[in-house]
C-alpha cells in the first residue's frame, strides 16, 4: 500500500544575515539563493521545491525582518508578510548569541503555523552554555523544536528535514515533480550579478544597484544575456564602472563563471550601467524590478 503524499509551504524567515539563504540551498541541495556576507543581500521570496516519491516540500527563503526605511524595505517585508501567511510549517532562524526581541518576533506567537526555532551558527560558538541559549528561546517562543544547527558546515541540519515531513498536511504535490523553483532563468542570471557587486563593493553601492536583464538568447551552444546595473546616482555610476572599465570587468567576469556553472553551458555576458533615480523610494520603478505587482 503507497503512503499518503504530503506537499506544503516551509517559509524560512529571520533578521538580515542569520544565515536563510545559506540554510536553504544546504536543505534542497541546490545554489538557489545568492549568498554573501552583507546583510540585506536577499530581497525577493525564492522558492526552492524538495521533491521525493510520496513528499513535496517548498521552501521560501524571505529578506530578512527589518523595519523599512525605503518603499523597497516594504516590499521585502510584504514577501515576509505573504510568506508567513501560506506557510505550513515557519523555520524561524536566530543567530547564536542573540537574543529575544520583540518588535521581530512578538508576531511569531500569534501564528497557526508550527515553528520550528533554528540556532544557526553555532561553528562559532562554545559547546558550553548551548542549554541556556535553547532555554531563552523556549521561554519566549511558542516553537516546536529549538534545535542549534550550523547551515556553514551542515552541522545538525539532517534533523530539520525529518521534523518538516513529520509536521507537513496530506496533500498532493503543488509543482510539477520536475521543477526546482517557481523563478524563471532570467531571475537567476540577475541574481548572480547582483552577489558580485554585494561582494565586490562596498558602502552604499551595493544596496543602491538593481540588475536588469534586457535579453536573455538561449541558444544551443551558448547562452547570450545583456544586462543592465542601474544605480541611484551619477557618482555611483563612475564607482560601479571603474578606472578603464576594470570594476565592471571584474564583476562580468566572476558573474560568467558562476553562470555557466549555474546553467551548465557557455555564457555570453554584456553588462552596462545606467542611473535610475533613487529607484529603492518610487514604486514605479519597483513596479518595474518586479517587486511590486
Amino acid at each position: 500500500m503507497n503512503s499518503p503524499h504530503k506537499a506544503g509551504f516551509v517559509s524560512i524567515v529571520g533578521k538580515p544575515n542569520v544565515g536563510k539563504s545559506t540554510l536553504m540551498n544546504k536543505l534542497i541541495g541546490e545554489n538557489l539563493s545568492i549568498t554573501t556576507p552583507k546583510a540585506q543581500t536577499t530581497r525577493h521570496r525564492i522558492m526552492g521545491i524538495l521533491n521525493g516519491d510520496d513528499f513535496q516540500i517548498v521552501y521560501s527563503d524571505t529578506p530578512g525582518i527589518l523595519e523599512p526605511k525605503y518603499a523597497l524595505h516594504e516590499a521585502m517585508m510584504n514577501y515576509v508578510k505573504v510568506s508567513l501567511e501560506d506557510a505550513d510549517v515557519i523555520l524561524l532562524v536566530v543567530e547564536y548569541g542573540e537574543k529575544y526581541d520583540a518588535t521581530a518576533y512578538d508576531r511569531f506567537k500569534h501564528l497557526k503555523a508550527p515553528i520550528l526555532l533554528l540556532i544557526n551558527k553555532v561553528d562559532k560558538a562554545p559547546k558550553a552554555g548551548r542549554n541556556d541559549v535553547i532555554n531563552h528561546w523556549k521561554n519566549n517562543l511558542p516553537a516546536k523544536m529549538v534545535l542549534p544547527v550550523s547551515a556553514y558546515t551542515g552541522e545538525s541540519t539532517d534533523k530539520i528535514f525529518p521534523a518538516l515531513l513529520e509536521l507537513m498536511p496530506e496533500h498532493p504535490p503543488y509543482f510539477p515533480k520536475d521543477e526546482l523553483t517557481n523563478r524563471s532563468e532570467r531571475f537567476f542570471a540577475s541574481e548572480i550579478i547582483r552577489e558580485k557587486i554585494f561582494k565586490n563593493y562596498n558602502q552604499e553601492i551595493p544596496y543602491s544597484t538593481e540588475v536588469g536583464i534586457e535579453d536573455f538568447k538561449n541558444e544551443e551552444a551558448i547562452l547570450k544575456i545583456r544586462a543592465t546595473i542601474f544605480v541611484e546616482r551619477d557618482s555611483q555610476k563612475g564607482i560601479v564602472i571603474g578606472k578603464a572599465g576594470s570594476s565592471l570587468k571584474k564583476v562580468g567576469t566572476e558573474a560568467r563563471a558562476d553562470m555557466e556553472l549555474f546553467f551548465g553551458k557557455k555564457v555570453f555576458l554584456e553588462t552596462h550601467v545606467k542611473v535610475a533615480t533613487d529607484w529603492r523610494k518610487q514604486k514605479d520603478k519597483l513596479r518595474m524590478f518586479g517587486y511590486l505587482e
